[in-house]
C-alpha cells in the first residue's frame, strides 16, 4: 500500500464538528420523517375517498415525485423557489425536499396497505353500529398501517440516510460536515469509513426503534376482534 498508514487521530480530533453534524442529521430526518408520513397517510386517504376530480392531483404528485431524483427536487426548492419569491434557509429547503419526497412514496405505500383491507372487515364493522369515520379509523387505516410498516421503516431509513444529499446546498449535516473535516486533515479515507460507521449505526438503531414502536402501535390481536369486543361492553 506504499507505506499508507491510518491515522484516526486527526478525524476522531475534530468529533465534536462530526457530532455537531450528526445532530441536524437527526433533526432533519425527524422533521421531514414525521411530516413526510403524516402527509402520506392524509394522502393516501384522500385517494381512496374522495372523488375522482380530487384524486388526480394527488396521483400527478405521487407520480412527479416518485420519477424523479431526490437531489434535482432539492436543488429546485433551493434554487428555484427563490426566482418566484419564496426564500428559504437551506435547512428549511432540505425539510421541505424530505417531507415532499416521503410524502409521495408513503403515499403509494398506505394506499396499497388501504387496499388490502377486505371488504368484508368494513361490512363488519359497519353491522356492529360504527359511523363510517369510526369503521375507516379502526378497520381500514389500523390494519392498512400494521401491514404495511416494515415497508414505511424501510422507506424512513432510506430517507434518514438521503439527507446526505442536503449537502449539496450546504447543509452541515453529517456528510457536510465530513467534507469539512476532509479538506481540513486530508485524511479522506478515515473521514469517510468514520462517518460511514456512524450511518450503518444511525440505520441499525432506527429500525430497532421503529420495530418496537410498530410493536407499540400494532399490538398482536388487535383489529376488528378487539372491536367488537370494546362494543358488546
Amino acid at each position: 500500500m506504499n507505506g499508507f498508514q491510518f491515522q484516526f487521530s486527526p478525524v476522531f480530533a475534530r468529533s465534536d464538528v462530526l457530532l455537531e453534524g450528526l445532530w441536524l442529521t437527526l433533526q432533519l430526518s425527524a422533521i421531514g420523517i414525521s411530516l413526510g408520513a403524516l402527509l402520506g397517510i392524509l394522502l393516501a386517504m384522500l385517494r381512496g375517498l374522495a372523488p375522482r376530480a380530487l384524486r388526480w392531483p394527488v396521483d400527478a404528485y405521487v407520480e412527479l415525485v416518485r420519477n424523479t431524483p431526490f437531489l434535482v427536487q432539492l436543488l429546485i426548492i433551493f434554487f428555484g423557489l427563490p426566482s418566484i419569491g419564496v426564500k428559504l434557509t437551506a435547512e428549511q429547503a432540505a425539510i421541505g425536499a424530505i417531507v415532499l419526497n416521503l410524502g409521495a412514496y408513503s403515499t403509494e405505500i398506505v394506499r396499497a396497505g388501504i387496499e388490502s383491507v377486505h371488504k368484508s372487515q368494513i361490512e363488519a364493522g359497519l353491522s356492529l353500529a360504527m359511523t363510517r369515520w369510526q369503521v375507516f379509523r379502526h378497520v381500514v387505516i389500523a390494519p392498512a398501517l400494521a401491514r404495511v410498516w416494515p415497508s414505511l421503516s424501510s422507506q424512513f431509513v432510506l430517507m434518514m440516510l438521503s439527507t446526505s444529499v442536503c449537502s449539496f446546498i450546504s447543509v452541515q449535516e453529517l456528510s457536510g460536515t465530513a467534507a469539512n473535516v476532509e479538506s481540513d486533515t486530508f485524511r479522506s479515507f478515515e473521514v469517510y469509513i468514520t462517518v460511514t460507521a456512524i450511518y450503518l449505526a444511525l440505520a441499525l438503531v432506527m429500525r430497532g426503534l421503529l420495530a418496537m414502536l410498530g410493536a407499540v402501535l400494532f399490538p398482536k390481536g388487535s383489529g376488528l376482534g378487539r372491536l367488537r369486543t370494546q362494543s358488546g361492553r
